[in-house]
Order: structure tokens, then C-alpha cells, then sequence
């Protein structure tokens, strides 16, 4: 039976930071026939948001690489301006959300924690509750919001509280090669988004779980 999976981020190295690992694992697991995985991007660099050519190539360039690693069978990028998005963005975001998952029709669902700082987070996950209805996206089976180093951890009010474990442990390392693509959005320890900061996080969720390294996510919704 064939298996649909869509990955929202809301800037790209959200979906290496979130969900990394499991969608290693899916494809590692899975069959290439069984297994389709996408990535939908929400925001991007333009020359026209202020950004210099060689931002953009150099975005564009390490968005490639990535796709190119975890081998995404499709790739959506809405490129709106980053840290820019607000609730009038909503309706525009809806509509290019339903192009894209009546498009994809994805059995999993992983998207933003609800409650994350950045503005951009949070909007995505409110255009993204009309997809929630199951009565009108029956292939919708389990949506989970992804834990994001230095975004998720940083809420003082409904904070995420993680009740799925993926262990990653075969699969640590080369999330960690993924992400070193995005350089210019990692920095040293103790910067929160350093390679050594998030495999601590990923061996901690995995002291949680018995296992060496693992991902950890908020079940929003399965159905069985």
C-alpha cells in the first residue's frame, strides 16, 4: 500500500532540524514505490525582500543539495518573505495548501508545533487547520508537530510536550551532514543550532525513549 508523506516547514532547515531523521527512516524503511515523501517550503530569500543575488544562489543551491540527499519525490516552495508572515497571509497560504495536499493526498502529516515563537511558525500552522477535517481529507491519517531547536524549546506558555519517539539512531549522522548544508544558519556551541547542540538534544529524547538518539513529536491527530 502505497504510503504519502508531507513535510511543511516554514523556512528551509525546518525540516532537517524537526524531522530529519524520520524522514531517513521513512525512506530507509520503505520502498521507493511505497514510500512517497514531499517537502513543502513556505518562505525564501529573494532579491525582491531585500536579500543580495548570492544569498539567493546560495539558498537556492543548498535547497537543492537537500532535496537531492533525502531524495524528496516532490518539492513545493511558496517563497514568501521570511519573518514576514502574518494572519493576512492566510487566506493565500490556504490556497496554495490545497493545491498541494489535494495534489499529494499525504497519509502523514508533519508540521510546525502550534505554539513556536516565531510568527512565521504559528501562521503556517493556523492556515493549516482547515486540513485537519477529516471529513473532507480522509487520506489525512496522522498529523505530528515537529520539535525545532531554538524555536520549540522556547515557549513559556503551552509548552511542546513530546509523546512520539522515532529512534534515529542509525540515521543521527547523516542528519547531521544534512544539515551542515544550511551553514549559514548553524553556529558554535553554545548557539542553539550548532551541530553539537542537536545531537544533544536528539541522544536526550533518546535517553527518554531507551534508545541512543531519537526525534520527538506532538500527535495532533491519528486515525486507525
Amino acid at each position: 500500500m502505497t504510503k504519502n508523506i508531507l513535510i511543511v516547514s516554514p523556512h528551509p532547515d525546518d525540516e532537517t532540524l524537526g524531522a530529519g531523521g524520520i524522514i531517513i527512516k521513512h525512506k530507509e524503511e520503505g520502498t521507493s514505490d511505497a514510500t512517497r515523501i514531499y517537502w513543502c517550503n513556505i518562505t525564501n530569500v529573494k532579491v525582491e525582500y531585500g536579500f543580495s543575488e548570492e544569498d539567493v544562489k546560495r539558498r537556492n543551491e543548498e535547497i537543492k543539495q537537500v532535496i537531492s540527499m533525502y531524495g524528496f519525490n516532490g518539492f513545493f516552495n511558496f517563497e514568501l518573505k521570511p519573518s514576514s508572515l502574518t494572519d493576512n497571509e492566510i487566506p493565500i497560504l490556504i490556497e496554495n495548501f490545497s493545491k498541494v495536499i489535494n495534489k499529494v493526498k499525504p497519509n502523514i502529516l508533519y508540521i510546525p508545533f502550534f505554539n513556536d515563537p516565531h510568527s512565521d511558525h504559528r501562521v503556517v500552522f493556523k492556515a493549516l487547520y482547515p486540513f485537519f477535517k477529516s471529513f473532507r481529507y480522509p487520506f489525512i491519517k496522522k498529523i505530528l508537530m515537529m520539535e525545532i531547536i531554538s524555536e520549540t524549546d522556547n515557549q513559556f506558555t503551552n509548552p511542546f510536550k513530546p509523546n512520539v519517539f522515532v529512534d534515529i539512531s542509525d540515521y543521527i549522522e547523516k542528519k547531521l551532514q544534512i544539515i551542515s548544508i544550511y551553514k549559514s544558519e548553524l553556529g558554535i556551541h553554545p548557539f542553539p543550532r550548532s551541530l553539537e547542540n542537536i545531537k544533544n538534544l536528539a541522544a536526550y529524547r533518546g535517553s527518554q525513549c531507551n534508545c541512543k538518539y531519537a526525534e520527538s513529536f506532538m500527535l495532533l491527530k491519528e486515525i486507525w
